[in-house]
């Protein structure tokens, strides 16, 4: 990989996150029922579909590591795992800071904000488990199976706020959009943005779990 193609990604994002933030600020139009607060939709909603993403990735290369037993794909695994749970505590970051002042709470026991907890807890135990075990085979695997039972409740999340009685506000509907057009193609911009920054994680994340993985075949070596 050349240093320049390496950068395209990075820089990509650079431009694009600003120009979602400058464009849920100054081009969305003003919300009637719930004012400025609504802007956070955007980021919310970009953050919880890049979330989605990352741990069906995770989920796809587990599957790959149990059935070819190749680091690369425990890799992905690991790096997808990461920078869901840092999207996802972002979601519910973000999600707090709606209901605020639109529920007058910071938190409730809606189906959609359980279910989502609950897949956050999923992944960091993801983590957790796989910083506890040292044996790289068995990291490994555990991280694979945990991130392949742990997608369950990806479908779950999405389905609680139509499938349950929630309070969760459901803007995407199967026959309509409940958004203006300025409204949507803001929140175009800022799902392009995100997935692009996390394209960008992804790589980079990648490039030093492998890089440490080489490190540590080269300790071996040396302590043979």
């Amino acid at each position: 990989m050349s240093p320049r193609s390496s950068l395209a990604l990075p820089a990509l994002a650079a431009l694009l996150v600003p120009a979602a933030a400058a464009a849920v600020f100054f081009y969305a139009p003003l919300e009637q029922t719930m004012g400025v607060v609504q802007k956070i939709f955007y980021f919310h909603l970009a953050l919880a579909l890049s979330a989605f993403l990352s741990f069906g990735v995770a989920c796809g290369a587990g599957i790959l590591y149990l059935l070819r037993r190749e680091r690369r794909w425990d890799v992905a695994g690991a790096a997808s795992v990461e920078i869901g749970v840092v999207f996802t505590a972002l979601v519910l970051i973000t999600g707090s800071l709606w209901a605020r002042p639109i529920w007058n709470t910071w938190w409730t026991w809606d189906p959609r904000l359980t279910t989502s907890l609950i897949l956050w807890l999923i992944y960091a135990s993801c983590l957790i488990l796989r910083s506890a075990v040292e044996e790289e085979g068995k990291r490994a695997t555990y991280g694979a199976v945990v991130a392949v039972a742990g997608f369950l409740d990806v479908p779950i999340v999405f389905l609680s706020a139509r499938v349950f009685r929630s309070i969760h506000p459901t803007v995407i509907r199967s026959d309509a959009v409940g958004l203006e057009p300025a409204m949507i193609w803001t929140l175009l911009l800022c799902l392009a943005a995100f997935l692009v920054l996390w394209a960008a994680l992804f790589r980079l994340r990648c490039s030093l779990l492998h890089q440490e993985a080489r490190v540590r075949d080269l300790q071996f070596q040396l302590e043979r």
